[in-house]
């Protein structure tokens, strides 16, 4: 058994370009997905947030349309009631990566508002990178890779392949237009390459250590990645 480190967005709102704030938190489906493939193949999570505060879901996320109808809504539900680490985070800042074999940041709007701009959760991917151990980002959850920039100015990203949430999605979603910035763009900004995919279908890209998916459909298939990684 491995522990793999879940880091998870502490943000409750994402705000908006007119200055409201929007309800956010993390996406359901891209954190039960992988804590169930993890907890599956016999290894333990751990949950850290900014200041160790209870991490908020995404009720957007718990919306029948976007789990293919109530039966499977009602399932990620069930399975969030039941995912206790959620419950009981420990402080980002006081993360020793050391004792995790991986580290995996699923998505929702809440990274964009607070892991962007983190500089412990920015030198904690730095150093997973540099580590070799897999890393595992979904959706919007490499907003955080932002924060990620080394002694020189430069995104220790810059030049890796991701996949990550679309400027498409973002507008079908219909909240491009009422965004800051869009992650693509920002990523692409920093000397990352997205990779996209068709919008909402699965779509994982590897680059050396680092394993990143696109939107909730992608978080199955990138867990299942991280697992054979992990041996």
């Amino acid at each position: 058994m491995s522990k793999i480190l879940f880091v998870v967005t502490g943000a409750d709102t994402w705000t908006l370009a007119d200055g409201t704030e929007h309800p956010t938190g993390f996406w359901a489906e891209e954190a039960v997905a992988p804590y169930e493939a993890f907890r599956a193949a016999g290894h333990e999570v751990v949950v850290a947030t900014p200041g160790g505060v209870e991490p908020t879901v995404d009720r957007a996320s718990l919306a029948p349309e976007v789990n293919g109808g109530q039966e499977n809504a009602d399932r990620i539900a069930k399975a969030l009631d039941s995912f206790a680490e959620l419950r009981r985070p420990v402080r980002l800042e006081d993360v020793r990566l050391d004792d995790y074999a991986a580290v995996f940041y699923p998505g929702g709007h809440g990274p964009m508002e607070d892991l962007a701009v983190n500089a412990d959760s920015g030198r904690l991917l730095a150093r997973a990178l540099e580590s070799g151990r897999p890393l595992g980002v979904v959706c919007h959850g490499p907003a955080a890779l932002l924060a990620a920039v080394g002694a020189d100015g430069e995104n220790v990203f810059a030049g890796y392949e991701v996949a990550a949430f679309t400027n498409a999605e973002e507008v079908q979603g219909g909240l491009a237009d009422r965004a800051k910035w869009l992650l693509q763009d920002r990523l692409t900004e920093a000397g990352v390459t997205v990779r996209a995919g068709e919008p909402w279908a699965p779509h994982v890209v590897t680059d050396r250590n680092l394993v990143t998916g696109q939107n909730p459909a992608s978080s199955a298939p990138l867990a299942e990645e991280l697992l054979k990684r992990l041996g």
